[in-house]
């Protein structure tokens, strides 16, 4: 499995950063590839599906995914369930801090996936495109994506622009 951890500092309270988070279908304002996400059934909660649709170049896919765990206000668990072995978490860790309304806490988006698992039936190629050469060229995506949404997210919790430092882990050789 492949990993890539993207994780940041936020000036909110860690039950406002968890609330923020669960609403999934809030992510397609921050992703460049998401176009819409789409709730087929469920409140937020475990067993909640999604249908995200996206389009990058001249494809438009549409991945099903699943919420498969919550901790509130500290972790939200998701899978991809169809065309590709993938999932994550967002976790979110409170201020260690006698003080925690002025500390920030930790804001973490973390994924898992196996590019070989990935169908080649998923998506409607145009004529003469390979589904690796599609792969190879979208998984260095992927952690580009990855901050993006990290970023922006915080920039609206917190209700103001400012640089964001972003901490990023990978572990993989496409990424």
């Amino acid at each position: 499995m492949d990993e890539l951890v993207v994780s940041t500092k936020v000036y909110a309270g860690a039950e406002e950063v968890y609330t923020f988070l669960l609403d999934f279908p809030r992510y397609a304002n921050y992703s460049e590839y998401l176009r819409e996400v789409r709730t087929v059934t469920g409140d937020g909660g475990p067993g909640t599906k999604y249908a995200l649709t996206f389009a990058w170049w001249k494809i438009s896919y549409t991945a099903r995914s699943e919420v498969t765990g919550v901790e509130p206000p500290e972790r939200i668990d998701w899978a991809i369930t169809k065309d590709i072995d993938a999932g994550g978490c967002w976790r979110v860790t409170p201020p260690e801090s006698d003080r925690p309304d002025d500390a920030p806490c930790e804001v973490a988006l973390e994924v898992e996936f196996d590019p070989g698992s990935a169908s080649s039936d998923a998506l409607d190629l145009p004529r003469l495109v390979s589904f690796d050469w599609v792969l190879k060229k979208a998984i260095p995506l992927i952690k580009d994506e990855a901050e993006r949404v990290v970023e922006r997210a915080v920039r609206d919790l917190e209700g103001s622009t400012r640089d964001v430092d972003l901490d990023v882990y990978v572990d993989s050789d496409r990424i």
